[in-house]
């Protein structure tokens, strides 16, 4: 091998040493995760319900069943953060957000989750239709909206088993253009979602007590 041979596989040889030692300095990209915040719902003025109610995992719409954070800047689009996440998705996310506030309620005897062992009187299902950034207007919006089924544990016939259902819908503006201002918009929207959805499940089940 020649000299300017040697030189040339020296210098290949160098960069190569450099640039991995520069790719190893260097840190990946970050991605934040981001949850829901807020304080279960204060209702008060109602006697609690003898009942006992399993809360159903929540589906979710097809275009919303990541734990990627979608936005919608447009017209029949829908796009997502790369380096911007949910800790979970979003129906495992209102799922233990509602049982929690149904728990915290003191209006039923006790709220259960899906895996839970013990027999429940009522259960409660539900889906994620929308959970989404919408980017559309001057002000950034968390938009939520549920679908919920409330059913009778021991009912044989299913006409009789289904108590009600109904849907839930809630938009919150964010106090700034941001991942963050988005997780506390839509802290806010699940947490009127979560109240209205308790007294609305309160007061159907009430008169069976009476």
């Amino acid at each position: 091998m020649d000299r300017h041979k040697k030189i040339f596989v020296l210098l290949v040889g160098f960069s190569l040493l450099l640039g991995a030692c520069l790719s190893l300095k260097q840190p990946s990209n970050k991605i934040d995760f981001y949850t829901l915040e807020y304080d279960p719902p204060q209702i008060s003025g109602l006697n609690p319900l003898p009942a006992v109610i399993r809360i159903e995992r929540f589906s979710v719409g097809p275009i919303y069943n990541t734990n990627r954070i979608i936005y919608r800047d447009r017209s029949f689009k829908r796009e997502a953060y790369v380096y911007h996440k949910w800790r979970t998705d979003p129906g495992n996310l209102v799922a233990y957000l509602l049982s929690r506030d149904i728990q915290k309620s003191g209006l039923f005897k006790a709220a259960l989750s899906h895996n839970s062992g013990f027999l429940s009187c009522y259960v409660l299902e539900g889906s994620v239709d929308e959970f989404f950034e919408s980017d559309l207007g001057k002000t950034w919006k968390a938009v939520l909206s549920l679908s919920i089924t409330l059913m009778a544990e021991n009912e044989s016939s299913i006409g009789k088993r289904i108590l009600f259902q109904k849907n839930y819908h809630a938009e919150e503006a964010c106090m700034q253009k941001n991942p963050r201002a988005l997780a506390e918009a839509m802290s806010r929207a699940m947490a009127k979602v979560s109240q209205e959805v308790i007294i609305d499940v309160y007061y159907y089940l009430a008169p069976i007590y009476q």
